[in-house]
């Protein structure tokens, strides 16, 4: 049996689940149940497998969902999303607006592949509309190895919780040698300032990292310096 007619045949036997990953987190609860989380997570994972799949070399754009498309950080990410579509990169996205549906738009507009990984939460993360592939999910973890597993590069846009917990998530998988040593670039100019010098002046101060850390992000002025950045590291898709 395929991975395919598994899903088809084994989807339907879990019935929907409000707020299901609040439900799974829940300290206690029976064992029954943290099966059917179980297998919930497992099915989960298979049809993001099914689902994403790509010809090309892919680039993940993390960045806010609360940016408007007046905002200079939405033409930002919208300019990458077009560098690294030219380029002949994938570009995937957590597939919500503000940020992410910049990097989606930029790549659509010319002529790219845009992927959107959503999550269902209450608010601000509806669908944008510039995805060549929309896949959902219920878990924040099994979205985020998504967005890692299939990119080459990973650029970071000005954003919340969210965009941080992503960004730190993939250095510390390099860090930990779980992750090859994809490039990660940072832009958005001044609003990185104050976490890059807490970065040297107090972590690397007091030893929790160490000076080859700092050389796991490489900051950016523009789109077009991102994009050539990735394309030193990673090399032009054929």
């Amino acid at each position: 049996m395929t991975d395919k007619m598994f899903l088809q045949s084994s989807v339907p036997l879990l019935k929907a689940v409000q707020n299901a990953e609040q439900q799974f987190l829940k300290s206690g609860r029976e064992r029954g149940d943290d099966l059917e989380s179980a297998v919930r997570i497992f099915l989960e994972f298979l049809r993001g497998f099914e689902e994403i799949q790509l010809d090309a070399p892919c680039v993940t754009v993390f960045g806010s969902a609360r940016y408007g498309e007046d905002h200079e950080f939405y033409q930002l990410a919208r300019e990458v999303g077009a560098g690294l579509a030219k380029a002949g990169f994938a570009v995937m996205t957590g597939g919500g607006p503000g940020i992410m549906e910049a990097a989606n738009r930029g790549a659509k507009e010319a002529g790219g592949y845009s992927i959107g990984c959503n999550i269902q939460l209450p608010r601000e993360q509806t669908p944008n509309p510039y995805t060549d592939r929309f896949v959902e999910f219920e878990h924040f973890f099994v979205r985020k190895v998504m967005l890692v597993k299939y990119s080459s590069a990973f650029v970071i846009l000005p954003g919340g919780f969210g965009t941080m917990d992503e960004a730190f998530e993939v250095m510390t998988l390099m860090q930990t040698d779980k992750l090859e040593d994809f490039p990660v670039v940072a832009l958005g100019g001044d609003y990185w300032q104050e976490l890059s010098k807490f970065m040297v002046d107090t972590m690397l101060a007091e030893g929790t990292i160490c000076a080859e850390d700092l050389e796991l992000i490489t900051p950016a002025d523009n789109a077009a310096d991102a994009v050539q950045a990735i394309i030193d590291a990673v090399g032009r898709p054929e």
